[in-house]
């Protein structure tokens, strides 16, 4: 097991670098720079202070000077400036995180607790008008886009209460952070549920068909034993996995949610500075996500061989 995750680390820092490289590379192949954009919005183009400019923020050197000025000061903490506000980018990007993290895990918590229980239901009553009832649900779920259903709330809640929500950064109660978050989180669990309630369903019309369930049921066992103590425990990896990918998918995958809510989380500032090239802030950001994406993904892992001990990481 120690080899394993010494490996899995090993590959971890080994994927990030190349997400830096292809990161650094993609943002300089794009045509114009925030030298560019700024320039032409100006009307006139003067070479002098054109090449002064990009001098001054480092564009001019090459490009691989230029990533190991990054790297550099990514692994020492300086995240660099941001082109935009000229203030540091950690300072920029910090407030942002909780924001976004906020909203991503509660999106999560109501995919899975709305998700999993109505997939074991759809499943035991296969056939059933209930089990019909509830598929249809789901690929509503999967074929509806979560901004245009975060659209409909929002036209709903003005055409109900002739206001809409507004967000506030500073709630002063959990109740009042809860209510401020859970409109647009349940706006996008909505298809994140979906996908979960498929996954549990087929998962567990699977296990259910096993010779150990239908042995269990000759033991005596009651249905609900069965159901959530044998079948849903075997069951629960596929899901374990889908909850994973969707967690690391909610913190960058949220952009339109919170362009449509009005959000200043980090989805939606990614977007602000890939418009204007911000490229410290643009780097630093989808690196963030990747870390996310790469440790979410080792703790799934992890937690395989946690929940079901026939699994072994071994040699």
């Amino acid at each position: 097991m120690f080899a394993y995750i010494v490996r899995r680390l090993f590959l971890m820092l080994v994927t990030l670098f190349g997400i830096s490289v292809i990161i650094f590379v993609l943002l300089r192949v794009v045509p114009g720079n925030i030298v560019d954009i700024l320039f032409d919005a100006a009307g006139f183009v003067d070479p002098a202070d054109k090449a002064n400019l990009e001098r001054e923020l480092g564009l001019s050197q090459p490009i691989v000077i230029q990533y190991l000025h990054w790297i550099g000061g990514l692994l020492r903490g300086d995240l660099g400036y941001s082109y935009v506000s000229e203030k540091p980018a950690l300072e920029e990007i910090l407030p942002r995180i909780p924001i976004t993290a906020r909203l991503a895990g509660l999106a999560l918590l109501f995919s899975a607790s709305i998700g999993i229980p109505l997939g074991v239901i759809s499943a035991v009553h296969q056939g059933s008008k209930l089990d019909y009832a509830l598929r249809v649900v789901s690929l509503s779920g999967l074929s509806l886009p979560s901004f245009w259903l975060g659209l409909l709330v929002l036209m709903a809640s003005v055409s109900l209460f002739g206001t809409m929500p507004i967000f506030n950064p500073n709630p002063k109660t959990w109740t009042e952070a809860f209510a401020i978050y859970a409109v647009p989180a349940m706006a996008v669990a909505f298809r994140s549920a979906a996908l979960t309630m498929r996954i549990t369903r087929s998962s567990m019309l699977e296990i259910l068909r096993q010779d150990y369930i239908r042995t269990a049921r000759a033991k005596g066992a009651s249905e609900a034993s069965v159901n959530y103590h044998h079948a849903l425990k075997n069951a629960v990896l596929p899901v374990i996995t889908v909850i994973g990918i969707e967690a690391a998918f909610l913190i960058g995958g949220l952009i339109v949610t919170e362009t449509v809510f009005n959000i200043p989380g980090i989805a939606r500032f990614l977007v602000e500075a890939l418009r204007w090239r911000d490229y410290p802030i643009v780097q630093n950001l989808v690196m963030f996500i990747a870390v996310v994406v790469v440790v979410v993904n080792f703790i799934v892992d992890m937690l395989y061989a946690a929940i079901d001990p026939r699994i072994r990481f071994g040699d």
